[in-house]
Protein backbone atom coordinates (compact mmCIF):
# COMPACT_ATOMS: atom_id res chain seq x y z
CA UNK A 1 0.00 0.00 0.00
CA UNK A 2 2.98 2.44 0.98
CA UNK A 3 4.13 1.32 -2.76
CA UNK A 4 1.44 2.25 -4.31
CA UNK A 5 0.36 5.65 -2.29
CA UNK A 6 4.46 7.02 -3.60
CA UNK A 7 3.94 5.76 -6.81
CA UNK A 8 0.49 7.83 -7.34
CA UNK A 9 1.99 10.73 -5.98
CA UNK A 10 5.05 10.73 -8.56
CA UNK A 11 2.39 9.59 -11.18
CA UNK A 12 0.17 12.93 -10.13
CA UNK A 13 3.60 15.04 -10.45
CA UNK A 14 4.47 13.50 -13.97
CA UNK A 15 0.87 14.27 -15.51
CA UNK A 16 1.31 17.59 -13.64
CA UNK A 17 4.34 18.31 -15.61
CA UNK A 18 3.65 16.41 -18.77
CA UNK A 19 0.16 16.71 -19.39
CA UNK A 20 -0.45 16.43 -22.46
CA UNK A 21 1.30 12.90 -22.90
CA UNK A 22 -0.45 9.39 -23.16
CA UNK A 23 -0.58 7.70 -20.20
CA UNK A 24 1.47 4.24 -20.97
CA UNK A 25 0.03 0.61 -20.21
CA UNK A 26 2.31 -0.83 -17.60
CA UNK A 27 1.74 -4.51 -19.28
CA UNK A 28 5.38 -5.82 -21.33
CA UNK A 29 3.40 -4.38 -24.27
CA UNK A 30 3.92 -7.70 -26.05
CA UNK A 31 1.57 -7.25 -28.75
CA UNK A 32 3.70 -8.03 -32.21
CA UNK A 33 5.61 -10.99 -31.04
CA UNK A 34 4.70 -13.48 -33.64
CA UNK A 35 8.14 -15.12 -34.68
CA UNK A 36 10.44 -15.56 -31.74
CA UNK A 37 10.19 -14.89 -28.10
CA UNK A 38 6.19 -15.89 -28.40
CA UNK A 39 6.69 -17.15 -24.73
CA UNK A 40 6.56 -13.62 -23.36
CA UNK A 41 2.52 -13.49 -24.90
CA UNK A 42 1.76 -16.96 -23.55
CA UNK A 43 3.92 -19.62 -22.13
CA UNK A 44 2.44 -22.45 -23.48
CA UNK A 45 3.91 -21.02 -27.17
CA UNK A 46 7.65 -22.06 -26.00
CA UNK A 47 6.25 -25.42 -27.12
CA UNK A 48 6.01 -24.60 -30.98
CA UNK A 49 6.57 -20.64 -31.70
CA UNK A 50 10.44 -20.52 -29.92
CA UNK A 51 12.03 -22.08 -31.93
CA UNK A 52 14.05 -24.71 -29.90
CA UNK A 53 16.84 -24.75 -28.89
CA UNK A 54 17.80 -21.42 -29.65
CA UNK A 55 19.03 -17.73 -28.10
CA UNK A 56 16.69 -14.91 -29.19
CA UNK A 57 16.85 -11.16 -28.23
CA UNK A 58 13.50 -8.90 -28.00
CA UNK A 59 14.02 -4.79 -27.69
CA UNK A 60 11.20 -2.33 -28.34
CA UNK A 61 11.45 1.38 -28.20
CA UNK A 62 8.00 3.06 -27.41
CA UNK A 63 7.56 6.38 -28.92
CA UNK A 64 11.15 7.35 -29.59
CA UNK A 65 14.63 7.28 -32.23
CA UNK A 66 16.30 3.97 -32.93
CA UNK A 67 19.30 5.40 -30.70
CA UNK A 68 17.74 5.82 -27.27
CA UNK A 69 17.20 3.66 -24.61
CA UNK A 70 14.81 0.71 -25.08
CA UNK A 71 11.67 0.66 -23.17
CA UNK A 72 11.70 -3.04 -22.85
CA UNK A 73 14.06 -5.51 -23.84
CA UNK A 74 13.92 -9.51 -23.28
CA UNK A 75 16.72 -11.68 -23.86
CA UNK A 76 15.36 -15.63 -23.59
CA UNK A 77 17.12 -19.30 -24.37
CA UNK A 78 14.77 -21.91 -25.12
CA UNK A 79 15.03 -25.78 -25.12
CA UNK A 80 12.85 -28.62 -25.71
CA UNK A 81 13.43 -31.24 -22.95
CA UNK A 82 11.62 -33.94 -24.73
CA UNK A 83 8.80 -34.44 -27.27
CA UNK A 84 6.00 -33.00 -24.69
CA UNK A 85 7.97 -30.29 -22.93
CA UNK A 86 10.08 -27.38 -22.77
CA UNK A 87 12.07 -24.94 -20.85
CA UNK A 88 13.65 -21.33 -21.37
CA UNK A 89 15.39 -18.88 -18.76
CA UNK A 90 15.87 -15.45 -19.84
CA UNK A 91 17.01 -11.65 -18.92
CA UNK A 92 14.22 -8.44 -18.94
CA UNK A 93 14.03 -4.99 -18.38
CA UNK A 94 10.70 -3.56 -18.53
CA UNK A 95 9.72 0.56 -18.33
CA UNK A 96 6.27 0.87 -17.39
CA UNK A 97 6.32 4.59 -17.36
CA UNK A 98 6.77 5.30 -13.81
CA UNK A 99 8.49 2.10 -13.30
CA UNK A 100 11.79 0.50 -14.39
CA UNK A 101 11.83 -3.33 -13.57
CA UNK A 102 15.05 -5.71 -14.20
CA UNK A 103 15.22 -9.15 -13.44
CA UNK A 104 15.18 -12.91 -15.09
CA UNK A 105 12.10 -15.23 -15.85
CA UNK A 106 12.03 -19.11 -16.19
CA UNK A 107 9.53 -20.79 -18.49
CA UNK A 108 8.41 -24.28 -18.75
CA UNK A 109 5.36 -25.81 -20.62
CA UNK A 110 4.01 -29.02 -21.15
CA UNK A 111 1.93 -30.24 -23.61
CA UNK A 112 -1.15 -32.79 -23.44
CA UNK A 113 -2.62 -34.98 -26.06
CA UNK A 114 -6.54 -35.23 -25.52
CA UNK A 115 -7.28 -36.88 -29.37
CA UNK A 116 -4.95 -37.36 -32.24
CA UNK A 117 -5.61 -33.47 -33.15
CA UNK A 118 -6.70 -31.90 -30.19
CA UNK A 119 -3.61 -30.94 -27.67
CA UNK A 120 -3.63 -28.82 -24.39
CA UNK A 121 -0.27 -27.19 -24.16
CA UNK A 122 0.18 -25.50 -20.16
CA UNK A 123 2.60 -23.12 -18.91
CA UNK A 124 3.97 -20.87 -16.53
CA UNK A 125 5.85 -17.92 -16.37
CA UNK A 126 8.14 -17.07 -13.59
CA UNK A 127 9.29 -13.94 -13.26
CA UNK A 128 12.05 -12.20 -10.42
CA UNK A 129 12.84 -8.73 -10.53
CA UNK A 130 13.65 -5.51 -9.12
CA UNK A 131 11.14 -2.29 -9.14
CA UNK A 132 12.77 1.50 -8.61
CA UNK A 133 11.48 4.44 -10.24
CA UNK A 134 12.09 5.34 -13.59
CA UNK A 135 12.88 8.43 -13.36
CA UNK A 136 13.86 9.95 -9.72
CA UNK A 137 13.58 13.82 -10.42
CA UNK A 138 10.17 13.52 -9.93
CA UNK A 139 9.99 11.76 -6.42
CA UNK A 140 9.26 14.23 -3.91
CA UNK A 141 9.22 12.96 -0.07
CA UNK A 142 5.81 12.85 1.72
CA UNK A 143 4.67 11.25 4.69
CA UNK A 144 3.96 8.27 3.07
CA UNK A 145 6.75 7.65 1.38
CA UNK A 146 10.11 9.42 3.15
CA UNK A 147 12.85 8.17 0.46
CA UNK A 148 13.07 5.85 -2.36
CA UNK A 149 13.05 2.28 -2.11
CA UNK A 150 13.71 -0.51 -4.65
CA UNK A 151 11.21 -2.99 -4.03
CA UNK A 152 11.91 -7.17 -5.08
CA UNK A 153 9.01 -8.74 -6.76
CA UNK A 154 7.91 -12.38 -7.73
CA UNK A 155 5.31 -12.73 -10.36
CA UNK A 156 3.48 -15.71 -11.83
CA UNK A 157 1.83 -15.57 -15.35
CA UNK A 158 0.23 -19.09 -16.11
CA UNK A 159 -1.10 -19.41 -19.39
CA UNK A 160 -2.61 -22.31 -21.90
CA UNK A 161 -2.87 -22.93 -25.35
CA UNK A 162 -5.78 -24.92 -26.82
CA UNK A 163 -4.54 -26.80 -30.17
CA UNK A 164 -7.16 -28.44 -32.44
CA UNK A 165 -5.28 -29.20 -35.62
CA UNK A 166 -4.20 -25.78 -37.43
CA UNK A 167 -6.40 -23.73 -34.99
CA UNK A 168 -5.25 -22.34 -31.45
CA UNK A 169 -7.51 -20.75 -28.68
CA UNK A 170 -5.26 -19.62 -25.25
CA UNK A 171 -6.01 -17.62 -22.13
CA UNK A 172 -3.29 -16.02 -20.20
CA UNK A 173 -2.47 -13.58 -17.22
CA UNK A 174 0.76 -11.80 -17.12
CA UNK A 175 0.22 -11.14 -13.14
CA UNK A 176 -2.56 -13.67 -11.79
CA UNK A 177 -0.36 -13.94 -8.59
CA UNK A 178 2.35 -11.49 -7.73
CA UNK A 179 4.51 -10.83 -4.42
CA UNK A 180 6.83 -7.76 -3.01
CA UNK A 181 9.27 -9.56 -0.26
CA UNK A 182 10.76 -6.45 0.41
CA UNK A 183 7.10 -5.21 1.90
CA UNK A 184 6.05 -8.74 2.58
CA UNK A 185 2.75 -8.07 0.92
CA UNK A 186 0.63 -8.78 -2.42
CA UNK A 187 2.25 -6.31 -4.90
CA UNK A 188 -1.35 -5.91 -6.64
CA UNK A 189 -5.17 -5.96 -5.65
CA UNK A 190 -6.89 -8.47 -7.14
CA UNK A 191 -8.90 -5.54 -9.29
CA UNK A 192 -5.48 -5.28 -11.18
CA UNK A 193 -5.24 -8.14 -12.89
CA UNK A 194 -4.55 -8.16 -16.39
CA UNK A 195 -5.70 -10.82 -18.89
CA UNK A 196 -5.56 -11.69 -22.57
CA UNK A 197 -7.04 -14.11 -24.85
CA UNK A 198 -6.18 -14.79 -28.06
CA UNK A 199 -6.77 -17.05 -31.18
CA UNK A 200 -5.27 -17.81 -34.63
CA UNK A 201 -5.67 -20.61 -37.32
CA UNK A 202 -2.42 -21.69 -39.35
CA UNK A 203 -2.78 -21.90 -43.08
CA UNK A 204 -0.10 -23.64 -44.87
CA UNK A 205 0.94 -22.49 -48.23
CA UNK A 206 3.86 -23.20 -50.91
CA UNK A 207 5.64 -20.22 -51.65
CA UNK A 208 9.08 -21.68 -52.26
CA UNK A 209 9.81 -24.44 -54.63
CA UNK A 210 12.20 -25.59 -51.33
CA UNK A 211 9.98 -24.85 -49.08
CA UNK A 212 6.68 -26.78 -48.18
CA UNK A 213 6.61 -25.67 -44.40
CA UNK A 214 5.03 -22.01 -45.03
CA UNK A 215 2.05 -21.04 -43.47
CA UNK A 216 -0.01 -17.99 -42.88
CA UNK A 217 -1.40 -17.10 -39.06
CA UNK A 218 -4.42 -14.38 -38.76
CA UNK A 219 -4.68 -13.62 -35.22
CA UNK A 220 -7.17 -11.78 -33.17
CA UNK A 221 -6.88 -10.99 -29.28
CA UNK A 222 -8.39 -8.86 -26.46
CA UNK A 223 -6.54 -7.99 -23.43
CA UNK A 224 -7.89 -6.21 -20.45
CA UNK A 225 -5.48 -3.73 -18.16
CA UNK A 226 -6.81 -1.83 -15.02
CA UNK A 227 -7.65 1.52 -14.80
CA UNK A 228 -7.35 1.73 -18.83
CA UNK A 229 -9.70 0.91 -22.24
CA UNK A 230 -9.26 -2.65 -22.72
CA UNK A 231 -7.19 -3.30 -26.19
CA UNK A 232 -8.67 -5.49 -29.36
CA UNK A 233 -6.00 -6.10 -31.93
CA UNK A 234 -5.60 -8.15 -35.14
CA UNK A 235 -1.91 -9.46 -36.74
CA UNK A 236 -1.11 -11.82 -39.62
CA UNK A 237 2.18 -13.28 -39.99
CA UNK A 238 3.56 -14.77 -43.37
CA UNK A 239 6.56 -17.28 -42.56
CA UNK A 240 8.59 -19.18 -44.99
CA UNK A 241 12.06 -20.84 -44.13
CA UNK A 242 13.67 -17.36 -45.71
CA UNK A 243 11.85 -15.08 -44.19
CA UNK A 244 8.86 -13.55 -43.01
CA UNK A 245 6.46 -10.68 -43.19
CA UNK A 246 4.04 -9.38 -40.19
CA UNK A 247 0.97 -6.68 -40.15
CA UNK A 248 -0.71 -5.62 -37.19
CA UNK A 249 -3.27 -3.12 -35.60
CA UNK A 250 -4.06 -2.33 -32.12
CA UNK A 251 -6.82 -0.61 -30.47
CA UNK A 252 -4.66 1.92 -28.40
CA UNK A 253 -0.76 1.71 -30.52
CA UNK A 254 -2.07 1.65 -34.29
CA UNK A 255 -0.70 0.23 -37.16
CA UNK A 256 2.77 -1.72 -37.27
CA UNK A 257 4.01 -3.84 -39.69
CA UNK A 258 7.64 -5.81 -39.90
CA UNK A 259 9.76 -8.05 -42.04
CA UNK A 260 12.55 -10.63 -41.00
CA UNK A 261 15.05 -12.60 -42.66
CA UNK A 262 17.07 -16.27 -41.80
CA UNK A 263 20.81 -16.66 -42.76
CA UNK A 264 22.69 -19.47 -42.71
CA UNK A 265 19.90 -21.76 -41.39
CA UNK A 266 20.84 -20.58 -38.03
CA UNK A 267 20.58 -16.65 -37.56
CA UNK A 268 17.22 -14.98 -37.91
CA UNK A 269 17.00 -10.60 -37.94
CA UNK A 270 13.75 -9.06 -38.20
CA UNK A 271 12.43 -5.42 -37.50
CA UNK A 272 8.79 -3.75 -36.83
CA UNK A 273 7.97 0.10 -36.70
CA UNK A 274 4.34 0.80 -35.25
CA UNK A 275 2.55 4.18 -36.05
CA UNK A 276 -0.36 5.21 -33.93
CA UNK A 277 -3.35 6.37 -35.49
CA UNK A 278 -6.00 7.10 -32.33
CA UNK A 279 -6.41 10.67 -31.11
CA UNK A 280 -4.95 9.46 -28.01
CA UNK A 281 -1.79 8.87 -29.30
CA UNK A 282 -1.56 11.18 -32.19
CA UNK A 283 1.47 13.27 -32.24
CA UNK A 284 3.59 10.51 -31.14
CA UNK A 285 6.69 9.08 -32.54
CA UNK A 286 6.68 5.70 -33.89
CA UNK A 287 7.76 2.75 -32.38
CA UNK A 288 10.67 0.74 -33.33
CA UNK A 289 11.00 -3.26 -32.35
CA UNK A 290 14.18 -5.68 -32.98
CA UNK A 291 14.37 -9.26 -32.91
CA UNK A 292 17.21 -11.50 -33.87
CA UNK A 293 17.70 -15.24 -32.78
CA UNK A 294 20.17 -18.23 -33.22
CA UNK A 295 19.27 -21.56 -33.48
CA UNK A 296 22.22 -23.70 -31.40
CA UNK A 297 22.68 -27.29 -31.47
CA UNK A 298 21.95 -29.87 -34.84
CA UNK A 299 20.33 -27.83 -37.95
CA UNK A 300 17.63 -30.80 -39.58
CA UNK A 301 16.28 -30.71 -42.82
CA UNK A 302 12.44 -30.93 -43.00
CA UNK A 303 12.65 -34.17 -44.41
CA UNK A 304 14.79 -35.25 -41.54
CA UNK A 305 12.41 -33.51 -39.25
CA UNK A 306 9.50 -35.65 -40.93
CA UNK A 307 11.28 -38.92 -40.41
CA UNK A 308 12.06 -38.45 -36.89
CA UNK A 309 8.07 -37.27 -36.84
CA UNK A 310 7.60 -40.55 -38.43
CA UNK A 311 9.75 -42.79 -36.20
CA UNK A 312 8.54 -41.22 -33.11
CA UNK A 313 4.49 -41.62 -34.54
CA UNK A 314 5.84 -45.49 -35.19
CA UNK A 315 6.92 -46.10 -31.81
CA UNK A 316 3.95 -44.61 -30.26
CA UNK A 317 1.69 -46.76 -32.37
CA UNK A 318 4.03 -49.86 -31.53
CA UNK A 319 3.77 -49.16 -27.69
CA UNK A 320 -0.14 -48.99 -27.98
CA UNK A 321 -0.58 -51.43 -30.35
CA UNK A 322 -1.39 -55.04 -28.78
CA UNK A 323 0.16 -56.91 -31.79
CA UNK A 324 3.30 -56.24 -33.05
CA UNK A 325 4.93 -59.72 -33.52
CA UNK A 326 4.53 -59.40 -37.25
CA UNK A 327 5.89 -56.13 -37.93
CA UNK A 328 9.26 -57.49 -35.68
CA UNK A 329 9.30 -60.27 -37.70
CA UNK A 330 8.91 -58.60 -41.66
CA UNK A 331 11.77 -56.19 -39.95
CA UNK A 332 13.74 -59.88 -39.33
CA UNK A 333 12.79 -61.54 -42.60
CA UNK A 334 14.40 -58.04 -44.14
CA UNK A 335 17.46 -58.22 -42.25
CA UNK A 336 18.11 -61.92 -43.19
CA UNK A 337 17.85 -61.40 -46.60
CA UNK A 338 19.98 -58.71 -46.96
CA UNK A 339 22.51 -60.68 -44.85
CA UNK A 340 21.95 -64.15 -47.07
CA UNK A 341 22.90 -61.65 -50.36
CA UNK A 342 25.81 -60.44 -49.04
CA UNK A 343 27.10 -64.43 -47.90
CA UNK A 344 25.84 -65.47 -51.20
CA UNK A 345 28.03 -62.41 -53.13
CA UNK A 346 31.24 -63.68 -50.80
CA UNK A 347 30.92 -67.49 -51.28
CA UNK A 348 30.32 -67.23 -55.29
CA UNK A 349 33.45 -64.57 -55.16
CA UNK A 350 35.38 -67.00 -52.92
CA UNK A 351 34.85 -70.03 -55.33
CA UNK A 352 35.68 -67.89 -58.38
CA UNK A 353 39.19 -67.66 -56.57
CA UNK A 354 39.72 -71.63 -56.02
CA UNK A 355 38.54 -72.19 -59.71
CA UNK A 356 41.26 -69.56 -60.90
CA UNK A 357 43.99 -70.70 -58.73
CA UNK A 358 42.81 -74.46 -60.11
CA UNK A 359 43.10 -73.38 -63.29
CA UNK A 360 46.72 -71.47 -62.92
CA UNK A 361 48.10 -74.82 -61.43
CA UNK A 362 46.93 -77.28 -64.04
CA UNK A 363 48.76 -74.92 -66.80
CA UNK A 364 51.80 -74.91 -64.65
CA UNK A 365 51.40 -78.50 -64.78
CA UNK A 366 50.80 -78.96 -68.55
CA UNK A 367 53.76 -76.44 -68.83
CA UNK A 368 56.42 -78.99 -66.72
CA UNK A 369 55.10 -82.06 -68.26
CA UNK A 370 55.89 -80.89 -71.48
CA UNK A 371 59.09 -79.58 -70.98
CA UNK A 372 59.64 -83.19 -69.01
CA UNK A 373 58.26 -84.73 -72.67
CA UNK A 374 60.92 -83.26 -74.41
CA UNK A 375 63.54 -83.64 -72.10
CA UNK A 376 62.65 -87.18 -72.44
CA UNK A 377 62.97 -86.85 -76.44
CA UNK A 378 65.69 -85.28 -76.86
CA UNK A 379 67.65 -87.82 -74.50
CA UNK A 380 65.87 -90.81 -76.33
CA UNK A 381 67.35 -89.21 -79.89
CA UNK A 382 70.42 -89.02 -78.47
CA UNK A 383 70.98 -92.55 -77.55
CA UNK A 384 69.61 -93.85 -80.60
CA UNK A 385 72.39 -91.47 -82.19
CA UNK A 386 75.24 -93.02 -80.59
CA UNK A 387 73.61 -96.93 -81.40
CA UNK A 388 73.71 -96.01 -84.77
CA UNK A 389 76.59 -94.35 -85.01
CA UNK A 390 78.99 -97.38 -85.39
CA UNK A 391 76.91 -98.51 -88.23
CA UNK A 392 76.23 -94.76 -89.99
CA UNK A 393 78.87 -92.71 -91.53
CA UNK A 394 79.58 -89.29 -89.81
CA UNK A 395 77.40 -87.92 -92.67
CA UNK A 396 74.35 -89.65 -91.80
CA UNK A 397 75.03 -89.33 -88.12
CA UNK A 398 75.29 -85.65 -88.33
CA UNK A 399 72.19 -85.79 -90.68
CA UNK A 400 70.48 -87.96 -87.98
CA UNK A 401 71.22 -85.15 -85.14
CA UNK A 402 70.19 -82.12 -87.04
CA UNK A 403 66.79 -84.33 -87.88
CA UNK A 404 66.59 -84.81 -84.25
CA UNK A 405 67.10 -81.50 -82.97
CA UNK A 406 64.31 -80.00 -85.80
CA UNK A 407 61.90 -82.44 -84.01
CA UNK A 408 63.09 -81.41 -80.55
CA UNK A 409 62.74 -77.60 -81.44
CA UNK A 410 59.30 -78.75 -83.55
CA UNK A 411 58.34 -80.59 -80.50
CA UNK A 412 59.04 -77.98 -78.25
CA UNK A 413 57.20 -75.40 -79.92
CA UNK A 414 54.37 -77.69 -80.61
CA UNK A 415 54.27 -78.16 -76.78
CA UNK A 416 54.54 -74.33 -75.81
CA UNK A 417 52.35 -73.24 -78.24
CA UNK A 418 50.00 -75.87 -77.07
CA UNK A 419 50.29 -74.34 -73.27
CA UNK A 420 49.82 -71.15 -74.80
CA UNK A 421 46.10 -72.29 -76.50
CA UNK A 422 45.29 -73.95 -73.06
CA UNK A 423 46.51 -70.97 -70.62
CA UNK A 424 44.37 -68.56 -73.06
CA UNK A 425 41.17 -71.09 -73.15
CA UNK A 426 41.57 -71.20 -69.43
CA UNK A 427 42.32 -67.71 -68.94
CA UNK A 428 39.10 -67.36 -71.26
CA UNK A 429 36.86 -69.50 -69.08
CA UNK A 430 37.87 -67.61 -65.89
CA UNK A 431 36.60 -64.51 -67.43
CA UNK A 432 33.35 -66.09 -68.37
CA UNK A 433 32.54 -67.66 -65.41
CA UNK A 434 33.23 -64.67 -63.56
CA UNK A 435 31.09 -62.33 -65.59
CA UNK A 436 28.53 -65.07 -65.49
CA UNK A 437 28.65 -64.67 -61.74
CA UNK A 438 28.29 -60.85 -61.89
CA UNK A 439 25.66 -61.15 -63.71
CA UNK A 440 24.27 -63.11 -61.91
CA UNK A 441 24.73 -61.30 -58.82
CA UNK A 442 23.63 -57.99 -60.32
CA UNK A 443 20.50 -60.03 -60.80
CA UNK A 444 20.31 -61.22 -57.59
CA UNK A 445 20.81 -57.67 -56.11
CA UNK A 446 17.74 -55.84 -58.55
CA UNK A 447 15.77 -58.82 -57.41
CA UNK A 448 16.20 -57.61 -53.58
CA UNK A 449 16.56 -54.11 -54.33
CA UNK A 450 12.71 -54.72 -56.07
CA UNK A 451 11.50 -56.53 -52.73
CA UNK A 452 13.11 -54.26 -50.18
CA UNK A 453 11.52 -51.32 -52.01
CA UNK A 454 8.05 -52.99 -52.23
CA UNK A 455 8.75 -54.17 -48.00
CA UNK A 456 9.05 -50.43 -47.93
CA UNK A 457 6.14 -49.10 -49.97
CA UNK A 458 4.12 -51.40 -47.68
CA UNK A 459 5.48 -50.24 -44.47
CA UNK A 460 5.61 -46.52 -45.05
CA UNK A 461 4.67 -44.61 -42.22
CA UNK A 462 2.48 -41.96 -43.58
CA UNK A 463 1.15 -38.71 -41.25
CA UNK A 464 -2.05 -37.26 -42.53
CA UNK A 465 -1.74 -33.85 -43.28
CA UNK A 466 -3.77 -30.76 -42.07
CA UNK A 467 -6.65 -30.71 -43.79
CA UNK A 468 -6.48 -33.83 -46.01
CA UNK A 469 -8.63 -36.67 -46.50
CA UNK A 470 -6.39 -39.59 -46.14
CA UNK A 471 -7.30 -43.28 -45.45
CA UNK A 472 -5.49 -46.62 -44.83
CA UNK A 473 -6.66 -49.77 -45.25
CA UNK A 474 -4.49 -53.34 -45.21
CA UNK A 475 -6.25 -55.22 -48.27
CA UNK A 476 -8.96 -53.94 -50.51
CA UNK A 477 -10.00 -56.63 -52.74
CA UNK A 478 -7.85 -57.52 -55.87
CA UNK A 479 -6.66 -53.95 -55.40
CA UNK A 480 -2.39 -54.25 -55.18
CA UNK A 481 -0.38 -51.98 -51.99
CA UNK A 482 -0.26 -48.64 -53.19
CA UNK A 483 -1.71 -44.97 -53.53
CA UNK A 484 -5.02 -44.49 -55.08
CA UNK A 485 -6.34 -40.68 -55.64
CA UNK A 486 -10.00 -41.11 -55.47
CA UNK A 487 -12.40 -38.29 -57.29
CA UNK A 488 -15.77 -39.80 -56.05
CA UNK A 489 -17.56 -42.66 -54.93
CA UNK A 490 -20.85 -43.51 -55.95
CA UNK A 491 -23.79 -46.14 -54.49
CA UNK A 492 -25.40 -46.67 -57.98
CA UNK A 493 -23.62 -48.32 -61.35
CA UNK A 494 -25.93 -45.54 -63.11
CA UNK A 495 -23.70 -42.75 -61.61
CA UNK A 496 -20.94 -44.29 -61.92
CA UNK A 497 -20.76 -45.39 -65.68
CA UNK A 498 -21.79 -41.60 -66.43
CA UNK A 499 -19.17 -40.10 -64.38
CA UNK A 500 -16.33 -42.58 -65.98
CA UNK A 501 -17.77 -41.85 -69.58
CA UNK A 502 -17.65 -37.85 -68.54
CA UNK A 503 -13.52 -38.60 -67.49
CA UNK A 504 -12.62 -40.13 -70.87
CA UNK A 505 -13.92 -37.07 -72.17
CA UNK A 506 -12.07 -34.95 -70.27
CA UNK A 507 -8.75 -37.56 -71.39
CA UNK A 508 -8.40 -39.35 -67.95
CA UNK A 509 -8.26 -42.60 -67.95
CA UNK A 510 -10.56 -43.48 -64.39
CA UNK A 511 -11.02 -46.97 -63.49
CA UNK A 512 -13.42 -47.97 -60.02
CA UNK A 513 -13.63 -50.75 -57.47
CA UNK A 514 -15.99 -51.84 -55.33
CA UNK A 515 -15.63 -52.20 -51.35
CA UNK A 516 -17.70 -54.72 -49.22
CA UNK A 517 -17.45 -52.30 -46.38
CA UNK A 518 -19.90 -49.59 -47.20
CA UNK A 519 -21.26 -51.44 -50.36
CA UNK A 520 -19.85 -48.32 -52.55
CA UNK A 521 -18.05 -47.79 -56.14
CA UNK A 522 -14.53 -45.95 -55.32
CA UNK A 523 -13.72 -44.00 -58.76
CA UNK A 524 -9.84 -43.84 -58.75
CA UNK A 525 -7.95 -41.36 -60.83
CA UNK A 526 -4.46 -42.97 -60.82
CA UNK A 527 -2.32 -45.00 -58.78
CA UNK A 528 0.80 -44.53 -57.19
CA UNK A 529 3.75 -46.23 -55.31
CA UNK A 530 4.84 -43.61 -52.72
CA UNK A 531 2.67 -40.82 -50.17
CA UNK A 532 5.09 -38.40 -51.91
CA UNK A 533 4.00 -38.69 -55.75
CA UNK A 534 0.37 -38.96 -54.79
CA UNK A 535 0.61 -35.96 -52.92
CA UNK A 536 2.53 -34.51 -55.63
CA UNK A 537 -0.25 -35.61 -58.23
CA UNK A 538 -3.21 -34.33 -56.12
CA UNK A 539 -1.59 -31.05 -55.25
CA UNK A 540 -1.45 -30.38 -59.25
CA UNK A 541 -4.75 -31.37 -59.78
CA UNK A 542 -3.35 -34.56 -61.97
CA UNK A 543 -1.54 -32.25 -64.10
CA UNK A 544 -4.74 -29.93 -64.64
CA UNK A 545 -6.41 -32.64 -65.72
CA UNK A 546 -9.35 -32.53 -62.87
CA UNK A 547 -10.09 -29.37 -61.26
CA UNK A 548 -12.07 -30.81 -58.55
CA UNK A 549 -11.75 -32.36 -55.10
CA UNK A 550 -9.35 -35.85 -54.47
CA UNK A 551 -8.40 -37.13 -51.72
CA UNK A 552 -5.43 -40.55 -51.04
CA UNK A 553 -6.84 -44.28 -50.62
CA UNK A 554 -3.56 -46.05 -49.86
CA UNK A 555 -3.51 -50.08 -49.69
CA UNK A 556 -0.66 -51.53 -47.56
CA UNK A 557 -0.81 -55.03 -48.33
CA UNK A 558 -0.68 -57.92 -46.20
Amino acid sequence: MKNFCGALLIGFVVLGLKAQEVVLPSDFRQLNLTEYNGSLINPAYSLDRNNPSSVALWARWQWQAYDADPTSLFLNYTTRLNEVSAAGAGFFQHNTGIFLNTGAVLNYAYNIELSEKVFLGVGLNLFAFQQKLADERFFVPNPIQTSITNDFIVQMAPGINLSIDRFNIGLVSENLFDYNFSKNERNSSPDERMFLALASYDFPLSILSTDNSSILRPSIYYKTIPGLDNQVGLTSLLTTNKYWAQAGYNSFYGFSGGLGGRFFKRLSIGALIEVGTSADIKGQDPSFEFVTSYKLGTIETPEEKLEEQLIAEEEKRKEESLIVKPDLEEGVVSQELTKEEEMAIKREAKKQERLALIESNRINDSIVEASRQTDLAVKESKRDIRRKRDSITNAKAEQALAASRALQQQRKQDSIAIVIRKEEEAVALVQKQRQDSIAQSEVLLAEAEKQKAEFAARNEIVKPKAGEKYEEVTKEGSLSPGYYLIANVFGTKKYLDAFLVDMKKKGIEAKSFYRELNKYNYVYLAKYNSIKEAREARDSNLGGKYKEKIWIFRVTGE
